[in-house]
């Protein structure tokens, strides 16, 4: 099995309280991801807020109309400086993200880091470099211009 990591950075003018408000909140994922994936959030989003050992469930599209049901859960919260969430089922083999904000003049600065690896030894790493690392890239490039569009930019 074969590691990935990718690392996101996006400074936005807002508190570190409101980027956490809004990050914190499950039900926004699927307004900050590309709309032809569907995403469809079917579980965990009756509370408000993440918690320590919060499951997230999700149906999505995310290649060829081909549909994806995952489960993720939130395994370390440090409001509202971090919070991490794994893959308890879905199409890794594994998949950890780290969400973290730290303060900076004029706003904050948001760090998604990712490490993840595919099954299915060296076919997986031929999908991941074909398809999967580009569709991880075009995610993030989206959702960077929806948080701006959401939260403004620094």
């Amino acid at each position: 099995m074969e590691f990935h990591n990718l690392v996101y950075v996006q400074q936005l003018p807002v508190s570190t309280g409101e980027a956490w408000d809004f990050f914190s909140n499950p039900a926004n994922l699927a307004r900050i991801t590309p709309p032809e994936m569907m995403v469809t959030i079917t579980g965990g989003t009756g509370e408000k807020l993440i918690y320590e050992g919060m499951i997230i469930t999700y149906t999505l599209y995310p290649f060829l109309m081909v549909p994806v049901r995952w489960e993720t859960e939130i395994t370390k919260v440090s409001k509202p400086l971090f919070f991490e969430d794994v893959q308890n089922s879905g199409p890794y083999e594994y998949w950890h993200h780290r969400h973290s904000f730290r303060e900076i003049a004029g706003g904050v600065e948001m760090v998604d880091a990712l490490e993840y690896a595919l099954p299915m030894g060296l076919f997986g790493e031929m999908v991941n470099t074909l398809i999967v690392s580009r569709r991880l890239e075009e995610v993030f490039r989206y959702r960077r211009g929806r948080i701006e569009d959401i939260l403004g930019r620094l």
